[in-house]
């Protein structure tokens, strides 16, 4: 890993650089599979699947045998860790609903504040070398919470044509109303579009590569909503001498195993705490089965030692880390000061895995500096506010005058008169 000591404040763009494409690498390949898909529908879709994934379907909707198939394959044991999840999961979000908002602003005029579910939402799974079915109960279980109508899930098949058995029962365990076999840029686009098999949604969300977060971008050009531009995971750890060099290590490796494109940041006031760490991750990364994806992500990754406890915390909030690991001593005055971060961990036996699969908190969040404006997916994230109001007769008198003010101060005359005219009927 790269070791750096007290870099100047100048140089922190540049240090803390993300090893990813920018949109315009990518951006001319994503509209042109974009309008294919777009004009063509489920054969481009079969021929991208052919083309990537190397198989040739049939359908590329997963049948009810299928689902009822991958149930068996599924162990006992794997079967009760993601109920208990799903449990934790439920828990967490559900305490996210709010009650209706309901303030008489004037007399006679109530406004008041509901949300509503996105009745037509997109998952998006990645299916490639990790499997991420935890994604789905991340997704999927928030979504049914909020009432969306259907949910669809799109995930690349293997090359026999299959969805990995742990992805189909947890999207039925969850209430996914559709899965498709397809992945990468054309799921999004198909999502997008809609296609003669697959419907087309108001939202979509899901992490993925460089490649699907940049379609998903493109997607709002086309009128479609997306959670956030998640792509590649990262995590910055925060650690003095009272961390344990051993779980710091493992966590920046758990985080680097995600892919080559992954990146890991260790900050700390110790010199010896960044020894300790760098000796650990070279042991630990031996006895990966994942090792060559992580060392390919740790060459991308940092060291960073700052000798002030605020230079820290100014450097992490620039960075806007995904994920944020934090275990020193003074802890209060680091939680207090943090601005960006998608999620925080806190202390030597919180790892951020707890939070990946069964904590309760959720995965889906903001990459690449993202987390500076964008919150992580959380319950209103499958929903929308709508705003209501009634004006009772004694309610326009109050307002009237000020509306006629406004309206004739802006120039449109047509919005006075809609409100003259009705307080003119008052007074006949």
């Amino acid at each position: 890993m790269n070791k750096i000591y007290n870099p100047d404040r100048k140089d922190w763009l540049s240090i803390l650089k993300r090893p990813t494409q920018t949109v315009s690498d990518i951006e001319d390949v994503v509209n042109e599979v974009f309008a294919k898909v777009e004009m063509e529908g489920d054969s481009v879709l079969m021929e991208y699947t052919q083309k990537f994934d190397g198989v040739t379907l049939k359908s590329l909707q997963v049948s009810e045998s299928e689902i009822a198939e991958a149930a068996d394959l599924v162990g006992q044991e794997l079967k009760t860790a993601i109920a208990l999840a799903k449990r934790n999961i439920e828990a967490f979000h559900k305490a996210q609903e709010t009650d209706k908002v309901e303030v008489e602003t004037t007399n006679g005029v109530l406004c008041w504040q509901e949300k509503r579910p996105i009745q037509k939402v997109g998952l998006y799974i990645p299916g490639g070398s990790a499997p991420l079915f935890s994604t789905i109960l991340m997704l999927a279980v928030p979504a049914n919470i909020s009432g969306c109508s259907e949910i669809v899930l799109c995930t690349p098949p293997n090359k026999e044509g299959k969805v990995h058995p742990a992805i189909l029962y947890t999207a039925s365990l969850c209430g996914v109303t559709q899965i498709y076999k397809v992945g990468g840029i054309q799921a999004i686009a198909g999502m997008t579009f809609g296609t003669e098999s697959i419907s087309k949604v108001y939202k979509i969300f899901g992490p993925g590569n460089q490649y699907v977060t940049v379609a998903k971008q493109i997607a709002t050009k086309h009128g479609v909503a997306i959670d956030m531009p998640a792509g590649p995971s990262e995590l910055l750890v925060m650690a003095d001498d009272t961390a344990n060099a051993a779980f710091v290590a493992s966590d920046l490796l758990s985080q680097a195993e995600h892919g080559a494109d992954s990146q890991v940041i260790l900050v700390s006031t110790s010199k010896k705490m960044i020894d300790d760490v760098e000796k650990e991750v070279e042991n630990q990364l031996e006895q990966l089965p994942r090792k060559d994806i992580a060392t390919q992500a740790i060459e991308n990754s940092k060291l960073i030692f700052v000798d002030q406890e605020q230079i820290a915390i100014d450097l992490i909030n620039e960075y806007g880390p995904e994920h944020y690991i934090l275990c020193v001593e003074k802890e209060e005055e680091y939680l207090n000061q943090i601005m960006n971060a998608g999620s925080v961990f806190i202390g030597n036996y919180t790892p951020e895995s707890a939070g990946d699969y069964a904590s309760g908190t959720n995965h889906t969040l903001p990459t690449n500096g993202y987390a500076k404006q964008y919150s992580g997916v959380n319950l209103d994230s499958f929903k929308k506010s709508m705003t209501f109001q009634k004006i009772t007769e004694e309610g326009i008198k109050e307002i009237g005058k000020a509306i006629e003010v406004m309206a004739d101060a802006e120039g449109l005359q047509a919005h006075k008169n809609a409100v003259t005219l009705r307080l003119k009927s008052l007074k006949d």
